[in-house]
């Protein structure tokens, strides 16, 4: 049994926090007994301009997940996104040195470290460093070099950075809430861990989580990152253009797009009408939701084809075999999928968190994909420790021991 039997996700987004509660049962299977959601106040864009407001709708999310679990949360692992957030892939070379020229864990941190020397501003840090392949003696495609013989150890990795105080402030409202940060991970890798199948990964795959700040990218190819990234751009600006167009306050637009919203115009009858209720005296208006879904429509292929430019630069379009992954509250809008089959050209779908015990019919909903990716990703690092030396947590620590001593400094 693990050390610890419960394990808590928690997602701050610019709209909403999503706390998950997991638990293993006495057969050591995780099952999902708790989930707390609360408007999000206090962050812009995926990064924290109000401590106060934010660590408010922090405490209101977890406790009702307490209050559904009926269980003490004390440690959470969080998600980090924001437009701060960049992705490099690096490589690093060193010779073998074990006994008979075999590869032990030794040489393969050795090589990562290698990987990740590089030079990055110094208000940034390293948060994870993922391998993508070993090369051995000009032997590529290796996944895990681990007792083969070689003179030679090379490691593609991909290198995911953030600021410091950017993360600093995320931590310092989870504090003051009165919890303890145990780990912090990308959120869009977090998602991709709750709703991406091995076999997407392995084919290449886009997974694109919409949220209503920040459009979070990601690319899986041969079952590794390649290309991370984020957008400003996200359900919000949506929500404005639906404001702006209709003459509506911001509220009566979110309800419109949650309700009647349609991002692919040959999903919608010409004869369907949407009721805007009147606000503070002002008589209800009917609109063709045609026009609606002409106002969401160029927003949403704005983002496709903005994520779409960034992977023709890179020459990644084409290893896209698994195809297009769609998450976030964003993608719940009907035609999100339709829309991005037809400018990417590759099927697409919506994901939703894989299928766990417990709750399943609140969780499996793309809204909590990164909550529930994050006790996935806390729950493999738990169940694989003393395990293989290249997990991205072990390759990322720099930021949270830099944390954790700035934490001791200040609290």
């Amino acid at each position: 049994m693990p050390v610890d039997d419960m394990i808590v996700g928690l997602d701050i987004g610019t709209t909403k926090v999503c706390a998950v509660i997991g638990e293993f049962d006495e057969n050591n299977r995780l099952q999902i007994t708790g989930v707390g959601t609360s408007p999000s106040e206090g962050l812009r864009r995926g990064v924290v301009i109000n401590i106060e407001s934010t660590m408010r709708s922090v405490t209101s999310a977890i406790e009702a997940a307490e209050m559904m679990s009926g269980r003490e949360v004390l440690h959470l692992v969080t998600g980090i996104a924001g437009a701060h957030i960049e992705g490099i892939n690096s490589r690093g070379v060193v010779a073998v040195t074990g006994k008979g020229r075999e590869i032990n864990r030794e040489d393969i941190g050795r090589v990562i470290d290698a990987a990740k020397a590089i030079v990055i501003p110094m208000d940034r840090e390293v948060i994870h460093v993922i391998p993508q392949e070993f090369v051995v003696d000009d032997q590529g495609g290796i996944k895990d070099p681990l007792d083969m013989i070689g003179i030679r150890l090379e490691a593609e990795v991909h290198i995911v950075t953030g600021s410091v105080t950017s993360a600093q402030n995320l931590l310092k409202c989870v504090n003051r809430a009165g919890f303890r940060v145990k780990d912090i991970v990308l959120q869009p890798l977090a998602a991709a861990g709750a709703v991406l199948t091995e076999e997407e990964k392995e084919m290449g795959v886009l997974l694109i989580d919409l949220g209503g700040g920040t459009t979070d990218i990601l690319v899986y190819i041969d079952g590794a990152p390649y290309h991370t990234n984020v957008l400003a751009l996200g359900g919000g600006q949506v929500t404005s253009d639906l404001s702006f167009m209709l003459k509506i306050p911001n509220e009566a637009a979110e309800r419109i797009k949650r309700e009647s919203g349609v991002c692919y115009l040959p999903l919608v009858d010409k004869d369907e009408d949407v009721v805007i209720r009147g606000i503070g005296g002002w008589p209800s208006v009917t609109v063709q939701r045609r026009e609606v879904c002409k106002i969401i429509q160029p927003r949403m292929a704005e983002i496709y084809n903005l994520v779409k430019e960034q992977l023709m630069k890179k020459d990644y379009l084409r290893h896209l075999g698994g195809g297009v992954v769609l998450t976030g509250g964003g993608a719940m809008i009907p035609g999100a999928a339709e829309l991005a089959q037809e400018i990417f050209g590759r099927r697409a779908r919506v994901g939703v968190p894989t299928k766990l015990g417990g709750l399943s019919d609140v969780y499996q909903t793309p809204i909590y994909s990164t909550a529930v990716g994050l006790v996935l990703y806390e729950a493999a690092q738990i169940q694989s420790e003393g395990g293989a030396s290249v997990s991205p947590r072990r390759s990322g620590s720099g930021m949270m021991a830099k944390l954790k001593n700035w934490m001791k400094e200040f609290f």
